[in-house]
């Protein structure tokens, strides 16, 4: 079913909008306006053009690619998945990131505290039933909170950029993928087949993705016993996840739930990647709203 709606904020005279004919129907089209640039002028995610930033975003790449390796991430994931570093709330930890600046995004200069609000007032605006989405928009990156010095100053390849699964071969679509070359896993038998240590349908939730802050920020939610539904854990968890859900690669690892999860994660990224811009919100202004969501989802405080 679809109904005509007039956009005129947008300078769209009529949208074509598509609505569920159930409550149960997913609507993978929320009727979010999708820009043609980003706010230097380039195309989203263009890891080619030629500029300063891009050239930093390459480097980054190359150490990231060389250094997320099967041990490093098993390393990784039992050390801070201790989560003994801090206790504070999901507000407190968003007021962290006001000096966190993503060097892996060729989009972004931004504070992140403004990307997450810009992504969940994206999505709040186009799903306005589907509250824990509107709070993902607002937590999901969250996680970048490794870049503090409270958390020991994880380089940035540590925290951010692309994420993809480690203990299998590399998959191509893989952004700057040449890098992988030299990773010690790259020719390591164990690690290099389609498969690896992994078996058909075994479940991205069984697979080792690359260390970050997505798997932190899962790790916390879960661990701190959020009530937040799975499709919302596999969002946090898998939104720097561009091989499966731009290019499809790795599905031959997914399951039933997985399949089923990845719906939603395609509705949210359209949100976390284009409502970058620098446009600004009214932090106060919409603050009790998101306050009311943690509350509702979240302990008072939780373990870091």
């Amino acid at each position: 079913m679809t109904i005509l709606i007039e956009q005129p904020e947008l300078g769209i005279e009529v949208e074509e909008k598509k609505i569920p004919n159930s409550e149960n129907e997913l609507v993978l089209d929320g009727g979010f306006w999708v820009p043609e640039t980003n706010s230097f002028g380039n195309n989203f995610r263009d890891y080619d053009a030629e500029s300063l930033r891009q050239q930093g975003v390459e480097d980054f790449y190359r150490i990231n690619h060389i250094n997320q390796t099967f041990d490093f991430v098993k390393r990784m994931r039992e050390g801070y998945g201790k989560l003994d570093k801090v206790e504070m709330s999901i507000w407190e930890c968003c007021e962290l990131l006001n000096d966190v600046v993503d060097e892996s995004d060729p989009d972004l200069d931004e504070p992140q505290i403004e990307h997450l609000l810009q992504t969940a007032e994206a999505i709040r605006r186009d799903y306005p039933n589907e509250d824990w989405l509107h709070l993902t928009g607002l937590i999901h990156d969250l996680g970048k909170v490794l870049l503090h010095p409270s958390f020991g100053e994880l380089p940035q390849w540590a925290v951010v950029g692309d994420t993809f699964p480690v203990g299998c071969a590399f998959d191509e679509s893989i952004v700057h993928h040449k890098y992988f070359k030299e990773n010690p896993n790259y020719n390591n038998a164990a690690y290099s087949t389609k498969f690896g240590v992994y078996s058909e349908g075994c479940g991205l939730n069984n697979v080792m993705m690359s260390w970050g802050h997505d798997d932190y920020m899962y790790l916390v939610a879960k661990e701190n016993n959020s009530t937040l539904p799975s499709a919302a854990l596999f969002i946090i968890r898998y939104h720097s996840f561009y091989a499966l859900h731009k290019s499809g690669a790795y599905r031959h690892l997914m399951n039933e739930e997985d399949i089923e999860n990845l719906k939603w994660l395609q509705v949210f990224n359209k949100y976390d990647l284009y409502s970058k811009s620098k446009v600004r919100v009214d932090v106060e202004q919409v603050k009790p709203y998101y306050l009311s969501l943690i509350k509702k989802y979240f302990p008072a405080k939780l373990r870091w």
